[in-house]
């Protein structure tokens, strides 16, 4: 199949319905629990992981990781945390762990740079896919992606939970929805934390738990350096997006799903390092990038200094409508009537403690964000049951990557960028074109969508 054929393929908008599992997956899971494998158990890798043992009866079977210390750790505690007391088998190269065949559902929670090359290899396998965000760091990639979910048929659920937030899907109903908003004009999305670090350690030696060489597997190698692993990769964009593939592609995907829109068809973006220029990160620490949704723009702003506008704030999407205004974030939202007419509605964020009290006791865990990736498993698994699309469907996923890596790509060319979506390219600039795609570094081979 060829990338055409998948990309004219029309999006497909699905509502998270926050129901029970269907009967037949408890039922049969008494029997025979779905086997799961995690790839990546890393912080958000562990998060995602026990949430899903939090929602349904499964055995997870395998984990895999290429530093063994958090291996090993990340077996013991996912044996006291599944029902069976099972300690899952450990490897260190996915290829070896999906090589057994045995599983039905795999959860990939690496580094960016590594999520395109597990997802293909997990749905060849037969598992259904839950891949983290942003699907991939390229735009090539993530068109293999969704050409080898479609090939293969399966499911594969992108870790955008902010379509599963409960709070923000009754924003969406009785604000959007209710057309509250009237007619919206501008939606502003931002970020303004102090994300972005400012230390500048010296290159060192890898630590001996950690084979850096896997690590950096399909990336352009690097002196190893402490900020890299774990979790402090997203400074460099050898390994990802920065802090729009970080944090814009949350917000933008929720303001697609909130307002039912698709692909940006212009991007154009404007920003660097302007302040903080003796750290040793090289992703951008100011950036604004405008994605227009025809008439609609949709702006994104970050900057890793200063205050936010709105301390309430901080990361979030302003929508502007004629009759009101939605600010939305994962700790809240606000709707503010235009004039003395209207009623505003305020909603917290919903902590789940006393259901899931080990939430509470969880190293790491971003409580507020439990309840949705719970709603998130269960909507993947619900999708995995029907043979439907789940609420942030892999085509979603791609689309709003799609849009962040444009946004980056535009800041480096100094152009605004013009895409085709059915042709999956950028409308008439060939020197953007060629940036699609990254090389990769030997022997491993960059996926394209007719080899998959």
């Amino acid at each position: 199949m060829h990338r055409r054929d998948f990309l004219m393929q029309g999006s497909r908008a699905l509502t998270l319905a926050a129901l029970p599992l269907p009967l037949s997956i408890a039922a049969r899971a008494q029997a025979q629990p779905p086997r799961v494998g995690l790839i990546g158990t890393g912080w958000y890798g562990k998060a995602d992981l026990l949430r899903l043992v939090q929602v349904a009866p499964i055995d997870v079977v395998s984990i895999c990781d290429v530093d063994s210390q958090m291996l090993s750790n990340a077996a013991s505690l996912i044996a006291s945390r599944q029902v069976s007391k099972k300690v899952p088998r450990t490897y260190r190269d996915y290829r070896e762990m999906l090589k057994e065949r045995d599983l039905d559902l795999v959860l990939v929670a690496t580094p960016d740079h590594w999520h395109a090359l597990p997802m293909i290899e997990a749905v060849k396998s037969g598992a259904h896919v839950y891949v983290q965000k942003p699907v991939s760091v390229d735009i090539v990639e993530a068109q293999a992606m969704l050409a080898a979910a479609r090939t293969y048929n399966r499911v594969v659920q992108v870790g955008t939970q902010r379509r599963s937030t409960p709070h923000l899907a009754r924003a969406r109903d009785r604000v959007i929805r209710e057309g509250r908003l009237g007619t919206i004009g501008l939606v502003e999305i931002y970020c303004y934390y102090h994300m972005r670090t400012r230390e500048h350690p010296p290159d060192s030696t890898p630590p001996a738990s950690l084979d850096y060489e896997m690590w950096t597997g399909p990336a352009p190698m690097r002196p190893y350096n402490a900020l890299v692993h774990p979790r402090s990769w997203r400074a460099f964009t050898e390994y990802g997006n920065g802090i729009v593939g970080d944090m814009c592609i949350h917000m933008l995907d929720m303001v697609r799903w909130m307002l039912d829109l698709g692909m940006p068809q212009r991007v154009g973006s404007t920003g660097g390092i302007l302040i903080d220029k003796a750290s040793k990160a090289n992703i951008s620490d100011t950036q604004t990038a405008t994605f227009a949704f025809g008439s609609l723009p949709v702006i994104w702003t970050h900057r890793t200094y200063g205050a936010p506008p709105d301390p309430k704030y901080p990361w979030g999407a302003t929508i502007y409508g004629d009759k009101g205004t939605l600010k939305a974030s994962v700790m809240g939202y606000d709707f503010t009537p235009t004039g003395a007419g209207g009623t505003p509605i305020h909603e917290d964020v919903t902590y789940e403690l006393e259901q899931f009290p080990e939430d509470r006791t969880e190293k790491d865990l971003e409580k507020h964000v439990a309840p949705a990736i719970r709603a998130h498993m269960q909507d993947f698994l619900r999708a995995v049951e029907s043979g439907t699309r789940p609420v942030a469907d892999i085509e979603q996923g791609y689309i709003s990557t799609a849009a962040c890596i444009l946004a980056n790509l535009s800041m480096q060319v100094g152009r605004s960028l013009q895409w085709d979506h059915a042709a999956g390219q950028i409308v008439g600039d060939d020197q953007a074109n060629r940036l699609l795609r990254r090389e990769y570094r030997a022997p491993w081979l960059h996926p394209e969508v007719g080899s998959v």
